[in-house]
């Protein structure tokens, strides 16, 4: 059951300058800062609402709320104020804001702190800096397959653009094959037809002198894939004793696997103990809201607990010096487990996202929320904007590249690299650190 809302402050506030954070639930969940008029993004369909904000949690009309974090800047001059939680990575209470006339009055359905301060990046900065979070290493330079094929992608392809790397000179430190390369969400070491040997693409990738990355969504399995068939009692239930539903994408609809059950954990451990044999060691673990999401699981651990165990324990199958980015994750609850973690939406070839909803595909999107996140870069892991795509039939591409750049976090070519023109070859070259 939702816990109640308890009142924290009734505070002042100038209707025209008062501006309010609000802290989305994970990478794709809208993040920002907007004025008291303003109308906050909100999920468009119940699909959606699942697999980008916060499920199950829904925001009245008119109030602002945010998901372990909110801050208000009152406008009248006053100081910056910021609630959040005590204790990010065991609970994330709802702060919710409302506005009646000149004050705006605040409330949580779980304990909260509170902090002031003058601007409020500068506030949410100086509260991440105060978790203690080990200082996060360099970001690697990143080519990866996903938004020019998508699941399309061939060995044939990594193959052409490790050859271009070298023909176009650009300082690709690891090459990422994104989704395509697996039979199915869940079946990893099972190849698609498009694959002919995940060991020898990561030999080839390394004989060039780069490093081999690869793409997973860990917690995620088909229904109608090998996995769930042979073991379904691997997946989370719900409370009517089916599987617990995760969406649906892909064109179908999703299951979760329970890593809180031995076996379960085992065979997640051996994919990736399977990948590093490999030559793999770069990660990208995707879809991660999965793992906090609440169900019957094997043991009575709770759902923040059980991402968070679940993470641990694809970390310590990779080993320390693999690099790990988290995508599509509950935000506050993975603070002090990533290298890298996407700070926003998905980016696209196009602007505006799919019917507004601002947790979608869209440069609009990313980069309202990328920017609105800036304040976590270097202190809770290396922010990533989400990949540059710099090819001439990407939509505004030279303002999505200036976005991309400012952030100063993990820069990721994702280009057929032979269909860049000269502009698109500089501007990757110049963003992976190399010279125009």
């Amino acid at each position: 059951m939702p816990h109640p809302f308890t009142p924290l402050a009734s505070v002042p506030v100038d209707p025209r300058r008062a501006r309010v954070h609000e802290e989305g639930w994970q990478s794709w969940s809208p993040s920002g800062t907007y004025a008291l008029g303003d109308k906050p993004y909100r999920p468009t369909n119940d699909n959606w609402a699942t697999v980008c904000y916060r499920p199950g949690v829904t925001v009245p009309e008119g109030a602002f709320q945010g998901e372990g974090l909110l801050a208000l800047d009152p406008g009248d001059g006053s100081p910056v104020r910021l609630w959040a939680a005590p204790d990010p990575t065991r609970a994330v209470p709802s702060i919710r804001l409302t506005v009646d006339g000149a004050t705006a009055e605040v409330s949580a359905d779980g304990p909260v702190d509170e902090f002031t301060g003058t601007d409020i990046q500068s506030v949410l900065g100086e509260w991440a800096a105060g978790l203690g979070v080990r200082s996060p290493r360099p970001a690697p330079t990143v080519w990866c397959s996903w938004y020019e094929y998508f699941t399309d992608v061939t060995e044939d392809d990594i193959h052409e653009n490790l050859r271009a790397m070298e023909t176009l000179d650009l300082p690709v430190d690891v090459v990422q094959i994104d989704d395509g390369y697996q039979k199915a969400l869940g079946d990893w070491l099972t190849l698609s037809g498009r694959f002919r040997s995940r060991a020898g693409i990561a030999d080839a990738i390394r004989a060039r002198g780069r490093r081999a990355g690869i793409w997973t969504a860990p917690f995620l399995v088909d229904p109608a894939g090998d996995l769930a068939a042979e073991h379904p009692d691997w997946l989370v239930e719900d409370l009517d004793g089916g599987f617990l539903h995760a969406g649906r994408n892909w064109g179908h609809d999703l299951c979760v696997l329970d890593t809180t059950h031995p076996e379960a954990a085992e065979y997640l451990a051996s994919v990736f103990r399977t990948l590093v044999a490999e030559g793999y060691d770069y990660f990208k673990a995707d879809f991660l809201y999965a793992g906090a999401l609440d169900g019957v699981r094997h043991s009575a651990a709770d759902a923040l607990t059980a991402y968070r165990s679940g993470i641990e324990l694809i970390r310590g199958a990779i080993g320390e010096d693999a690099y790990l980015l988290g995508c599509g994750a509950p935000v506050l609850p993975s603070v002090g487990l990533f290298d890298a973690m996407r700070v926003s939406p998905d980016t696209a070839p196009h602007r505006r996202p799919e019917a507004g909803d601002y947790s979608q595909p869209g440069q609009d999107a990313a980069e309202f929320t990328g920017a609105a996140r800036q304040w976590q870069h270097g202190r809770l892991w290396v922010n990533d904007p989400d990949c540059l795509m710099a090819r001439p039939a990407v939509e505004t591409r030279e303002r999505w590249a200036a976005h991309v750049e400012n952030t100063g976090g993990l820069m990721a070519s994702s280009d057929r690299l032979l269909s860049l023109d000269q502009w698109g070859v500089e501007t990757t070259r110049r963003l992976l650190g190399g010279e125009v």
